[in-house]
């Protein structure tokens, strides 16, 4: 999408179609979930979750599976479907992406060049590192919400936002 706007209202979402579509999955333990330092791709430098884009004939439960065995070394276990994210970046890029919670995992964590994995309390969670969107609805999306979200963003810097919670 070409000239995106600066108000949210003035995007079809009806009608929007992202460029890509991708998986984010907060695995949460007890009072603790883990969380990555990104090191390649949007949002290098920030604290995040596992996830990216989904493959070609993949689904999206199947994407967070993968993404998580590709970036950490772990499969997530229980997975439930949290949150529902479109993104519009004021350079034209757009993404849609699923969010998902798993309860556990198998494996053992590990760095790899994608991410460098870390368990954080719930209570801790660096929202000042991460995207400004985080704040916003994960919180809720943790309490066991449903979230759907609609941003712009221009570069890492959020300009609107709107929020539906279940």
């Amino acid at each position: 999408m070409k000239n995106v706007p600066d108000d949210i209202k003035e995007i079809d979402w009806e009608t929007w179609v992202p460029d890509e579509k991708a998986v984010i999955v907060y695995i949460v333990e007890g009072n603790n979930v883990i969380l990555i330092h990104k090191k390649t791709g949007l949002g290098a430098g920030k604290i995040n979750a596992p996830g990216g884009r989904i493959e070609k004939g993949e689904t999206p439960m199947e994407a967070a599976v993968r993404e998580c065995q590709e970036e950490v070394g772990v499969t997530p276990l229980n997975l439930r479907h949290g949150a529902e994210l479109s993104f519009a970046f004021k350079d034209g890029y757009s993404l849609f992406g699923y969010v998902y919670f798993a309860d556990s995992y198998e494996g053992k964590l590990i760095e790899t060049d994608e991410a460098d994995p870390f368990s954080c309390s719930l209570d801790e969670i660096p929202y000042e590192r991460m995207w400004e969107d985080d704040i916003l609805w994960l919180p809720e999306a943790l309490a066991g919400n449903f979230v759907k979200g609609w941003f712009i963003f221009d570069t890492d810097r959020m300009v609107s936002q709107k929020l539906e919670i279940r």
